[in-house]
């Protein structure tokens, strides 16, 4: 029997339909619901413990995002070919959509909650990331989970002057702006993507529309919810417990001291210490036998005193936590070449913000394998991001890469990539590695910066240098007072309304991630922010030139060399040998790498040496490889076997010809080896190829001078 479910549809700008359904599989979940768009389906599901987790003050809320191999007729990569860990573009997916819906569960909400999106079905010319935020709102919205939805999610690109919602694979590769958006029927929640230096109009224009074809997808997700929603009511649950006296007491008893700190500029820790310090009297004013029950609501009131002191010193006397002026940026300070033995190496400093950026120069065997359902390949361009527990003065184990550190490194590549050399100009596989040693706002845009100075300083010849800045926001909806903050801090990002890191050249932005914790961002704030924003990129960018002004001439003596060789096809198999014989000898005897990479009717040699002499000796030898021999032409080459009738010749590599013993002098000779040993290098000259068979033939007299005949 087919189940049949409840379902609805809506149609993207180009006509594309998009399908919604629920109630036919993974009915036990408290909402699932799958998302259909041309032979491309994603299930979401949502589960939420009824009860909330003890002493949690927080949304326990994990997302997954997986793609099932199968969806795409493909079997995993791996030796246990099954759907392990997830793989970086999943992380980020799931990332994408939880930094959509987080902001939209009750801010007393503390129960377990889990987010599960599956790739089921999928088309390779259909990205499925751009439907997952769709999935999974969907699914949250039809469940009697408590959630300010719907939100929805769309890819906008800027394709030949024009916006396109969700572009096919093929389509994208031209476009200029590539954006994730996600928003609300009112407001926009999230934004992240890359732009071949776009300007900010374009970027706000694509907003815009990107918001438009959202609010269509919200509409609908309200239909489905509707067709379900008498079997499906919101459920109670119990939220933050509160004691208005034992607030008001925290609030007299501690106002006055935050006020203080807040008002006097200071350092990152100096700060927290004197926070830390005026909760810590407030907890000894408690008797000791209720301190353990009332710790977590007088931390909470504390936080929330804190956040509406630190906000309003802001608006009202219009400076900051350190003392800045609100588009002031911290004193930066940069150094290249920091490390002697690196490819590449930088440092950047910005305020109590640090990078050390490495740049290694790798061949096309170190290229890293994209293995995904979806999207597979080799990337020659990595970006890694860490960020050890000391950058921020903490102790915390080392549990391998967190998913913020993924994140922070994919925005930080998206901003380096759109100014890398093509690959006739770059022939190395790059890896940027950026560790992190202070961290006190935005170490991703101090990635940005370190990297293009480590890549200048390794002599990768990027179109242009690019940094990146942090931009905030604070808001006060009562007095329709804001403040823009350039370059801010880890406290005024926490305290603040937006998080908007964008990076970009002198001519315009390459990448952007913004995430919004308010209502009703308007367009005007959003302009002046990104106005404030360039002029904050200009300045840094003023600063960086300071070390370095543009890419070194040459690499630094100890980066291998690449030259490169166009060959035929037809010449690849000679020039690997029998079981790769040819190619090991030349590796072995020049101490070099040979790479060979098919690509259409050519063969691209990658020939990577330390010094000219290697160069010179292997493509002297792919040469002999791939030359024909012609009639007529004068030869060298040594003596490679001896007959009774002649003698072998290697007058290119890989290719003999026969030296017949008549042809070896004008006078007789009854023996080779009288004339001619193994190893022997002998000049000869090639008088005919058999048609048939295309066996050589050679003469060694006719080079040599005909002797006068005997009267």
């Amino acid at each position: 029997m087919n189940k049949s479910g409840i379902g609805v549809s809506f149609h993207l700008p180009d006509g594309r339909e998009v399908v919604l359904e629920t109630g036919k599989l993974a009915k036990q979940a408290d909402g699932s619901v799958v998302v259909k768009m041309g032979d491309t389906m994603l299930l979401a599901t949502v589960v939420s413990r009824k009860e909330p987790s003890e002493n949690v003050d927080f949304l326990p809320l994990t997302v997954e995002y997986q793609e099932k191999y199968a969806a795409t007729g493909r079997f995993p990569g791996g030796f246990f070919k099954r759907e392990a860990r997830p793989s970086e573009y999943e992380i980020l997916i799931a990332r994408l959509v939880d930094r959509a819906i987080r902001p939209l569960f009750p801010d007393d909400y503390h129960c377990d909650t889990q987010v599960l999106i599956y790739l089921i079905s999928g088309d390779k010319n259909t990205l499925p990331d751009a439907l997952a935020a769709l999935a999974a709102s969907s699914a949250l919205s039809i469940s009697d989970i408590p959630f300010h939805g719907p939100i929805s999610e769309v890819r906008v690109a800027y394709i030949n002057n024009e916006f396109v919602i969700n572009p096919s694979t093929a389509d994208l590769v031209q476009a200029e702006l590539d954006i994730m958006v996600a928003a609300s029927m009112d407001n926009i929640v999230m934004v992240e993507g890359s732009m071949k230096e776009v300007p900010e109009e374009v970027l706000v224009e694509a907003l815009r529309f990107g918001h438009e074809a959202i609010k269509i997808q919200c509409q609908a997700q309200m239909e489905l919810a509707s067709k379900v929603e008498t079997s499906m009511p919101k459920r109670t649950y119990t939220g933050d417990v509160d004691d208005p006296v034992l607030q008001e007491q925290v609030d007299k008893a501690t106002r006055p001291g935050i006020t203080e700190v807040a008002s006097k500029p200071t350092g990152k820790n100096e700060r927290n210490d004197a926070f830390d310090a005026i909760l810590n009297d407030y907890m000894e004013t408690i008797p000791e036998e209720d301190r353990e029950e009332k710790t977590m609501l007088v931390e909470r009131y504390f936080h929330d005193i804190q956040k509406e002191v630190v906000r309003k010193v802001i608006l009202e006397e219009r400076r900051r936590l350190d003392g800045r002026k609100l588009d002031e940026i911290r004193p930066i300070w940069c150094e290249v070449d920091y490390l002697p033995a690196a490819h590449g190496s930088a440092i950047f400093t910005r305020g109590e913000t640090q990078s050390l950026t490495t740049v290694t120069l790798g061949t096309k065997l170190d290229e890293q394998i994209v293995d995904g359902a979806v999207i597979e390949g080799k990337s020659n361009f990595i970006l890694h991001y860490n960020f050890p527990p000391f950058s921020t003065g903490e102790v915390k184990p080392i549990r391998g890469t967190g998913r913020r550190e993924i994140g922070h490194g994919n925005l930080a590549l998206r901003a380096l990539r759109q100014v890398m050399p093509p690959v006739e100009e770059n022939p190395y596989t790059v890896r940027i590695v950026s560790d992190i040693l202070e961290s006190n706002g935005s170490s991703s845009m101090a990635t940005v910066c370190a990297g293009t100075l480590a890549l200048m300083d390794a002599g990768v010849k990027i179109k242009k240098p690019v940094s990146g800045i942090a931009m905030g926001l604070i808001t006060d909806a009562s007095t329709r007072k804001y403040a823009i903050l350039s370059d801010i801090l880890g406290d005024e990002d926490h305290l603040g309304d937006m998080d908007f890191k964008i990076t970009g050249t002198r001519d315009g932005i390459t990448a952007c991630q913004m995430d919004i914790k308010m209502e009703g961002l308007s367009y005007e704030i959003l302009k002046e922010a990104l106005e404030q924003a360039r002029r904050g990129r200009l300045h840094i960018l003023d600063i960086m030139e300071q070390s370095i002004q543009a890419p070194r001439e040459d690499y630094k003596p100890h980066v291998p060399r690449i030259i490169k060789m166009t060959v035929p096809r037809e010449f690849i198999g000679a020039i690997i040998g029998p079981g790769g014989k040819n190619i090991q000898e030349m590796q072995r005897t020049t101490n070099s790498t040979i790479v060979i990479e098919e690509v259409g009717e050519f063969g691209i040699v990658d020939i990577i040496a330390t010094d000219q002499e290697s160069f010179d000796e292997v493509r002297k030898r792919i040469k002999g490889i791939i030359a024909v021999p012609e009639v007529g032409e004068t030869y060298t080459g040594p003596v490679k076997n001896i007959t009774n009738f002649g003698a072998f010749i290697e007058i290119l590599p890989g290719k003999e010809g026969l030296l017949h013993i008549s042809e070896i002098d004008w006078k007789h000779i009854r023996s080779v080896d009288q004339v001619l040993k193994l190893g022997d290098e002998v000049t000869v000259k090639l008088i005919d190829v058999d048609s048939k068979t295309g066996k050589l033939k050679l003469s060694r007299k006719a080079l040599l001078p005909k002797p006068p005949k005997n009267d």
